[in-house]
């Protein structure tokens, strides 16, 4: 009997505009630019040529994320499959960096620092301050959350993993073929776990932006290698 496999489909967000003015981002609603929409399509058209069909989808609170989704989906004609927004699955929180320039940031305050708060493990960027431009405390999308106010890879993990645990291992070990459309710190969260990366190795770690990675999982839910679909 050959073993049984389930397939797990890992989708990092088109690009979005403040990809494309190269702005640290966050939490901060942004949309997808043009290109962010063709990748997003492309996705969901290699989806469809390789007959690997979503069943169940799960996305962030965030417009990129979920606009990425359903463009796919749309591709591959699977809009109407179950879909789970979580906030838990939404980028990591930039702090005080939110809506800045990078490279005006590294003139700013240095390039190693900005290296640190960009690439470090678990040294989080300073603090949003209440009440500025980007605090997100009367978006109706969060309310009764505890918003945080500036987050590391570490704590982007800490509560991305206790969901994936509770609410999506169940769904892939019940044989769903599960699509994850997410951001590129939420799914470093993931590929960490899943490929049992080390916390120094995982913030080299570059996830492109519309490339779906594919993890096959056995019988006893033990993930294999990743792989892009595309290479497959």
């Amino acid at each position: 009997m050959p073993t049984q496999t389930t397939k797990l489909i890992l989708v990092r967000h088109g690009q979005s505009q403040w990809n494309l003015e190269n702005r640290f981002t966050g939490w901060w609603d942004v949309d997808l630019t043009e290109l962010g929409i063709a990748e997003a399509r492309a996705a969901g058209h290699l989806l469809a040529e390789k007959g690997l069909l979503p069943t169940r989808a799960f996305t962030s609170v965030q417009t990129r994320a979920i606009k990425t989704l359903h463009l796919a989906l749309a591709e591959c004609d699977r809009l109407w499959i179950p879909e789970t927004k979580d906030w838990r699955l939404n980028e990591r929180h930039y702090g005080g960096l939110t809506g800045l320039n990078k490279q005006e940031t590294a003139e700013k305050h240095g390039a190693e620092q900005v290296h640190i708060w960009r690439r470090s493990f678990d040294v989080p960027p300073p603090p949003l301050e209440t009440g500025g431009a980007y605090d997100l405390s009367a978006d109706p999308r969060y309310a009764g959350i505890a918003i945080p106010n500036t987050e590391s890879l570490k704590l982007t993990i800490e509560r991305v993993l206790p969901y994936w645990q509770d609410a999506i291992v169940p769904v892939i070990a019940a044989g769903e073929t599960v699509i994850i459309s997410a951001h590129g710190n939420s799914l470093r969260a993931l590929v960490k776990h899943l490929s049992g990366i080390s916390d120094d190795d995982i913030t080299g770690l570059e996830i492109p932006t519309g490339q779906p990675i594919i993890y096959e999982f056995d019988a006893h839910m033990q993930a294999g290698e990743r792989y892009y679909l595309k290479d497959s």
